[in-house]
């Protein structure tokens, strides 16, 4: 049943002609761009009249994605670098681990928007708008957004606007929020065939705390700062411990920072909804719709796999809204235990992790960490932790 009209909206659309699409894709960032790739790489779709909106274009390379992946993705043209050894260390643990199944890749963030931007902006069927957004609704046919400027209706509205966020606290959310400088040296310092993943060497005073090496030639590394707790730094915390760490652990006296990068992304047991409740024609899309890996935070990935059901869906003219299958649910209760030990500090991050890197294949453990382990082998992972504690906080998880 379509919504009644408020007196106040009945007469903005009185004086906005309302703009008809197939589809809206509300945010221009990893995912949305990612949606609009599949779309226009679809035979039956690809003609599909588009509206992408966002506040401002992507013009900086702001953030730098990482994941592991079998076979060549949809994205292989622009990977910037990638890597098939890599390694776990802290005091205890200096695991250096060859892959044979997955490669370790990075895309960086400019990249990826100029590579699907230039792809869509000679077309007449897709249009970007930079504007903000002040409403989103749903009927029973179709979605409507509006900004200062217009109303535009669609068949479905894909939303990764922060709009329908759930209410997030330190009682039930890690922030994991990091610092990363690209930089470069005089002579060659790094191997660009060896990626450091997790170094918790470092110092853990801020809460659980790891560094990466992500090497991609001789002379040039990304390094980034990361923590796990519930409250961020101060911008020079960052900066000094970056400091540090490059000149007393790597041993580089001279470098330039060539890009630097910093976000937040939530860990969090919260459930995120694939569609804001009672909008049917409005779909969430990357984290606000559930896709960070609450464990870890990595995103890239399952957001492409989210695209792939979602244009399997849309083809067949089906609802976009994708139900999570048993696995997923399964998953997502092993990343609420992982993060209800963690929030209430019964074991730190790195005893976790030097567990879990020294105790079972490191391989199979990127499985587990990207939701496609087998049941025997999550059964061996979570031998290598503390059982009991982990199972008063499964049960936990299981009725919440």
């Amino acid at each position: 049943m379509i919504e009644e009209f408020t007196l106040q909206r009945a007469r903005k659309l009185s004086n906005n002609k309302i703009q008809e699409y197939d589809f809206i894709i509300a945010g221009s960032g990893c995912s949305g761009l990612s949606l609009l790739h599949r779309i226009l790489n679809s035979q039956k779709l690809k003609n599909s009249k588009i509206l992408v909106i966002d506040k401002a274009p992507k013009t900086e390379n702001d953030r730098t994605w990482c994941f592991w992946e079998k076979q060549p993705g949809p994205f292989e043209s622009i990977v910037y670098h990638s890597w098939n050894t890599l390694i776990y260390k802290s005091e205890e643990i200096n695991n250096q681990f060859n892959l044979e199944d997955y490669t370790y890749k990075m895309i960086r963030g400019i990249d990826f928007y100029q590579y699907i931007e230039s792809q869509a902006s000679n077309l007449t069927n897709v249009e970007f708008l930079y504007e903000k957004i002040e409403s989103i609704s749903s009927f029973s046919d179709f979605a409507e957004l509006t900004t200062k400027s217009k109303t535009c209706r669609a068949r479905y509205i894909f939303n990764s606007t922060n709009l329908y966020y759930p209410e997030l606290s330190s009682q039930n959310t890690l922030l994991q929020h990091f610092k990363g400088w690209e930089i470069e040296t005089e002579t060659d310092s790094f191997d660009d065939s060896v990626g450091t993943l997790m170094d918790f060497s470092v110092g853990q005073e801020n809460g659980d705390t790891f560094m990466y090496v992500l090497p991609t030639s001789s002379k040039k590394a990304l390094i980034e700062y990361t923590l796990f707790t519930t409250e961020v730094l101060e911008q020079h915390q960052y900066n000094e411990a970056l400091e540090d760490y490059i000149s007393n652990v790597l041993n580089i006296k001279k470098y330039t920072i060539r890009q630097e990068e910093y976000g937040i992304i939530p860990m969090t047991t919260v459930k995120f909804s694939t569609h804001p409740q009672g909008l049917k024609r409005v779909v969430n899309l990357g984290t606000v719709g559930g896709h960070t890996k609450a464990s870890s935070g990595y995103t890239f990935k399952f957001i492409q796999d989210h695209c792939d059901k979602m244009i399997t869906k849309l083809e067949e003219d089906k609802s976009p809204i994708i139900k999570p299958s048993f696995r997923d649910r399964m998953f997502s209760w092993y990343d609420r235990t992982l993060l209800d030990v963690m929030l209430s500090k019964k074991l730190s991050g790195k005893f976790i992790f030097n567990q879990l890197f020294s105790k079972t294949d490191p391989e199979q453990l990127l499985g587990f960490l990207g939701n496609k382990s087998t049941l025997w082998q999550e059964l061996k992972i979570m031998w290598a932790v503390p059982i009991v504690t982990f199972l008063q906080s499964s049960i936990k998880r299981i009725k919440k």
